[in-house]
């Protein structure tokens, strides 16, 4: 087993600094010096929900950067060296029709997750990125494009990837309609790319104080959700609505927003909905949903964003100060994504 240092969980947003274990390079394993991790609001959930005398050790983190310290006997992709990316899968069947479509985040027998997943060889439990190296399949590793900036690439290997798969599924492009509901870490990323693919984009925010952001963002226009005139004015307007909101709300408004024919993806709130019939109906509206990536939708996302220079909003902190980030994170005092420096682990 290898040894390195990372931030375990000891109860909600409670860590400590303590050595993990990774594994040994298998064949077509990479280690990676971690040197960015971003702090998604998964990572919050789960140290939420984590239970202290669990048998198994929760260290979170499922978007980060680094640089290829070894490689395996079969790799050929990499070399030492290298700057490289990860997200939240490092793993899949490979051989589903999920997988043989690209799609290895629906793989029938559930991907593995960076952290809190089971690894597929020896049933232990992955730890993530919240420590200064990670071990990880080839195939489950990204190069770094030249110009990327490796801090504000991080977010992208979760939040960014997030948004992307909707927006290249539903041929988001030149003269495009595009919505964003909410402007967090998601919502910023994905106006970024709605106006790098050529969409005419606005924000959808409860009120007109992130104006000024959303048009620095490139957005050109912001909807109050509270302004039931400006809702009645955009009525059958969006051919895509994103909505990254992460709360539970009603949907019935913005599916009012929606033209016919279009869709309202969910990528924020993931749980239970309720959704009128009639909302649909008229106009033939579409309901759909989307998380994480396949492979080949990553690889392309990371090159996309490499060529229209589109990184995350990020405030980096050092590791040491994980908890107050997590803290801000769950004030929504973060614009508009935490990353970490990992190199105070050394």
């Amino acid at each position: 087993m290898r040894t390195t240092t990372g931030w375990r969980a000891t109860g909600p947003t409670a860590l400590r600094r303590t050595p993990l274990e990774r594994r040994d390079l298998r064949p077509d394993d990479i280690a990676v010096q971690v040197d960015y991790c971003g702090v998604c609001h998964t990572d919050l959930h789960a140290l939420h929900a984590y239970d202290p005398h669990a048998e198994a050790p929760l260290v979170p983190g499922h978007e980060f950067t680094g640089v290829v310290t070894r490689t395996g006997p079969e790799v050929t992709a990499f070399s030492v060296g290298d700057q490289v990316a990860v997200g939240n899968i490092v793993d899949s069947c490979g051989v589903c029709a999920m997988c043989e479509a690209g799609q290895e985040n629906f793989c029938h027998y559930s991907p593995t997750l960076t952290y809190g997943g089971t690894d597929r060889q020896d049933g232990s439990t992955t730890l993530g990125g919240y420590a200064r190296e990670y071990v990880v399949r080839d195939a489950f590793a990204y190069a770094l494009p030249s110009g990327l900036d490796p801090a504000a690439t991080a977010p992208l290997m979760c939040a960014g990837v997030t948004v992307w798969e909707p927006l290249r599924s539903l041929g988001v492009g030149p003269g495009s309609r595009v919505a964003v509901a909410g402007l967090g870490g998601l919502g910023h990323l994905a106006v970024k790319m709605a106006v790098a693919l050529g969409a005419t984009t606005t924000v959808i925010s409860r009120t007109h104080e992130k104006r000024d952001d959303a048009l620095k963002l490139g957005a050109h226009d912001l909807i109050a959700s509270t302004d039931a005139e400006q809702m009645a004015g955009a009525r059958d307007t969006f051919d895509v609505i994103i909505d990254t909101i992460s709360a539970p709300h009603d949907l019935a408004p913005y599916l009012k927003l929606v033209a016919m024919d279009g869709t309202l993806s969910l990528v924020g709130h993931l749980g239970p909905i309720s959704v009128e019939a009639m909302d649909l109906l008229v106009g033939r509206k579409k309901l759909s949903s989307a998380g994480s990536g396949g492979r080949p939708a990553t690889a392309e996302m990371l090159q996309f964003c490499a060529d229209n220079n589109i990184g995350a909003d990020i405030e980096v902190l050092p590791s040491s100060q994980v908890e107050t980030a997590l803290d801000r994170l769950g004030r929504n005092d973060v614009r508009y994504r935490f990353v970490l420096d990992m190199s105070d682990l050394d």
